[in-house]
């Protein structure tokens, strides 16, 4: 609800129509933070519009759970924070604002199988009034576990009335084997140009989108990792991908030059300073260990397999203890435009990905 209502002021701003009218006061419903022990946490707590959450380690008794919350000022939650449940299964909350009028149900997960090693992409919902796709990934028992980020919430602001087969991230029926996701470089039109972002590449990627960040530093608003507690050594899967007509930079076309999609995946070492990497140091950071990415990626009408090892960084070991706590990361990304992050690509290039497997060795 804070969310909806502070980017539709700023899309209101930014087109120049007036926003003077403060929101009301107390009107809203969200969870802000969660607490719980951190001796149990994986990674930080991840709180969306309408779900929570809490990667915990594998011996965590699930059964006798008090997960804390801080609302936003004058706001309520049933059951009451701090209230002990049995979160093997997950537990719905219901935060209430002061002024009574808007209610908000959110479901709170500790996850504790980790994120899995294969990726078919047949799981999908949907989100936003367009409805855009979200893939996500399940455990044994059918729970959530994972849901893969891209930048279709970002997209959304550039087109309040965009329909779901128009965002740049979608499922689609023409698989390898089913379904699989389809990656479609788009036009942002001119409220994308208006921000030096005249193209968004399909993207998916395992990490968070943070939405508030996007409009004012897009690469700092997209976070790669999650946590991984073996030694990835390659990424494997099939694509298929077709370029767009006009290569674009900045918005101006690019004569004799050609889009092209990537594939890749970081693993990285995880600390008190540093939880995740972006755009900006995904490649660069110090705290990088291994990286696996195409080098030589190709247009194709067929479905292509790639085989990607991870090739160590320089100098870098990895420490066992610590990876058996959880502090490391791995992050796999697809994007239609290798140029994408930098609003450089081709709009119309297609990239489709399915059938992916994360291969790791077996730890003694």
């Amino acid at each position: 609800m804070k969310l909806t209502r502070l980017l539709s002021c700023l899309f209101l701003c930014i087109t120049g129509i007036s926003c003077i009218q403060e929101e009301a006061p107390n009107a809203e419903a969200d969870i802000l933070t969660c607490t719980v022990p951190a001796d149990i946490l994986r990674r930080d707590p991840i709180i969306e519009n309408d779900k929570v959450t809490l990667m915990v380690k594998s011996d965590t008794d699930l059964s006798k759970q008090s997960p804390e919350f801080t609302l936003t000022p004058g706001a309520t939650i049933s059951p009451a924070s701090g209230t002990t449940q049995n979160f093997s299964e997950s537990q719905y909350y219901t935060v209430t604002s002061e002024d009574g009028k808007w209610k908000k149900r959110y479901e709170v997960s500790y996850i504790v199988t980790g994120i899995g090693t294969e990726y078919d992409f047949e799981k999908v919902k949907h989100a936003g009034s367009a409805g855009y796709d979200i893939f996500y990934e399940t455990d044994h028992n059918g729970n959530n576990i994972m849901d893969w980020a891209s930048g279709n919430p970002g997209f959304a602001l550039t087109d309040m009335n965009a329909k779901r087969e128009s965002f740049p991230t979608l499922s689609s029926a023409d698989g390898y084997k089913g379904n699989c996701a389809m990656l479609i470089t788009r036009s942002t039109g001119d409220f994308g140009s208006r921000l030096g972002m005249p193209i968004a590449a399909g993207n998916l990627f395992m990490g968070t989108f943070d939405i508030l960040s996007a409009v004012t530093n897009a690469l700092k608003a997209t976070k790669f990792g999650m946590p991984f507690e073996h030694v990835p050594t390659y990424l494997t899967g099939y694509y298929k991908y077709k370029a767009g007509p006009e290569f674009s930079e900045s918005g101006k076309v690019v004569s004799g030059k050609k889009d092209m999609f990537d594939i890749y995946a970081i693993f990285y070492e995880t600390t008190e300073d540093v939880k995740m990497l972006d755009g900006t140091n995904k490649f660069s950071h110090p705290n990088l260990i291994s990286i696996a990415r195409i080098d030589n990626p190709k247009e194709t009408d067929e479905w292509t397999q790639f085989y990607l090892p991870f090739k160590m960084q320089p100098g870098k070991t990895i420490d066992r203890d610590k990876l058996k706590a959880g502090k490391y990361n791995v992050a796999i990304v697809f994007s239609s435009s290798v140029e994408g992050d930098l609003f450089n690509g081709a709009i119309g290039s297609t990239l489709y990905i399915d059938e992916v497997e994360l291969i790791h060795s077996v730890e003694e």
